[in-house]
Parts: structure tokens; sequence; C-alpha cells
């Protein structure tokens, strides 16, 4: 009996062993999903915007042929600083007569055209401050620098050579500030410090009395001279309508006598 107690005991072991499900297999950790790559800034065209704005042509050839649009291109797109250009218009380089243009080497030509812009993009709300910093630095570096006031939010421009305002903002947006001023900026780095001074203001208009026109004195006596024969005149009739009823009365009395 204990024999067949211990077979049975076993045989029951053993099936449900074999009866029991195998355990689960231990779940290894998902991976973590890459976070996605940020989206590439937008690039930015100076040449498309300088095309469809102004007309800044005159300014657009010198970019070119001076090679200069390559740095202000790859500034505005390859850095965190940005870029600030400041750009006249056609007729800003026709209205320059003296210092004229055509005399420039090609080096200072090309110096000249990164006078026009900063390293560093500048709201116009920026301009503010720097009116308290003094000289700023232009892409030309050195002694190319420019000289800025705000005043009730017009910005104004001052190379020694050129004072001017910026007049519209083509394009504002980080890191690419195009602003639109009235003259072309003459650094005295080229052009030296003997600047001619700045031509007189015109002349209030004279808003005198022409000769023609009366004065009051003269308004006042001739009013008073009227008013004095026209007095004389009244007191003249009155005397003669005093003398003919006298005349007259004489007249009458003679004639009753005779009558």
């Amino acid at each position: 009996m204990m024999s067949c107690s211990v077979l049975l005991l076993c045989f029951s072991l053993a099936y449900g062993q074999a009866a029991s499900p195998p355990a689960p297999a231990a779940m290894s950790p998902s991976p973590t999903p890459a976070p996605a790559p940020a989206p590439a800034p937008e690039y930015v065209n100076l040449t498309y915007l300088l095309s469809v704005a102004g007309p800044f042509h005159t300014f657009l050839d010198y970019l070119e042929s001076t090679k200069v649009m390559d740095t202000f291109q790859n500034q505005a797109n390859n850095t965190e600083q940005g870029i600030t250009i400041f750009v006249p218009k056609d007729s800003a380089f026709k209205a320059l007569k003296k210092p004229s243009l055509s005399n420039l080497s090609d080096d200072q030509l090309k110096s000249l055209i990164l006078f026009h812009a900063i390293p560093k993009f500048y709201s116009l709300a920026d301009f503010n401050d720097l009116s308290a910093k003094g000289p700023i630095s232009t892409f030309a570096g050195g002694r190319y620098t420019l000289n800025f006031t705000d005043n009730s939010g017009t910005v104004h421009l001052n190379s020694g050579w050129s004072r001017t305002k910026v007049s519209s903002a083509v394009h504002s947006t980080d890191p690419v500030a195009i602003y639109q001023v009235d003259k072309v900026l003459l650094p005295e780095a080229i052009f030296g410090t003997d600047i001619p001074p700045m031509p007189a203001p015109a002349p209030a208009p004279d808003i005198s009395p022409s000769a023609d026109a009366p004065s009051a004195d003269s308004k006042g006596t001739a009013s008073s001279s009227k008013s004095s024969s026209s007095t004389s005149a009244s007191h003249r009739i009155t005397n003669f309508g005093i003398w003919s009823q006298l005349v007259l009365a004489l007249v009458g009395g003679w004639l009753l006598l005779f009558l």
C-alpha cells in the first residue's frame, strides 16, 4: 500500500509539472524614439529682396561687382548674429555729385559698400539703445563706423560726410534687416575728415507788407482826412442854407414895402 501511495504521489507531481504552462519570457524595454531634427532655417535671398523693392538697382550692381553680396549672403544665412543693411535708392546715387565714386579704387569701393552693413541684426526698436553707445562698427571694420540717434522713433545716421535717416523698412525679420536710407553713406576713412560745411538752411520768407500796401498809419490818416473833409463840407452846406434864408427874407421884405 505504501508503495502504491508513493507511486501515485510521484505520478501526480509529474503530471502537474507537465500540465502547468511555461513561465512567460521577460519583456525587454522598447527603445525611446529619437527627437525629430529641428527644421532648417528659411534661406534668405538678399538679391530677391533688393530686386522687388526700392528701386535699388545701383546698389545691387555694386554688391555684385565687388563680390560683397557673397559676404552679406553668408552672414545672413550661416551665422547667429544676422545682418543689418542700409540701402540707398537709385536717386541717392544720382544726387551724389561730389565726392564722386568714379575716382575710387576697387578696394575703396568695396569698403564703401561694406560700410553700408552691420554684422548683426537690429530691429528699429534696437536703435534707441545704439544711440547711447557711440560709434558702431560696420562690416568694413577699422575706422568705418556709424553714429546713430533715435529722434521720436525716427532713426538718423551720421557717417561724417553723410547725414541721413531710415525712411522705410524693406525687411526686418531676424536674422536679416534691410532699411532704406535717403543718401549714400560716405565714410571719413576714405574721403578724409575735411568735410565741407553743411549748406545753410533757406531763409524764412519775408512777410513784411509791400510798398504798395497801405500801412495802418496811412489808413488812419486817410480816414481822419476823409472825416475832416466830410465835416467841413457839412459846415459849408449849413452856412449856405442860412445865407440863402437871409437873402430870401430880405427880398420878401422889399417886396412887401413896394406892394
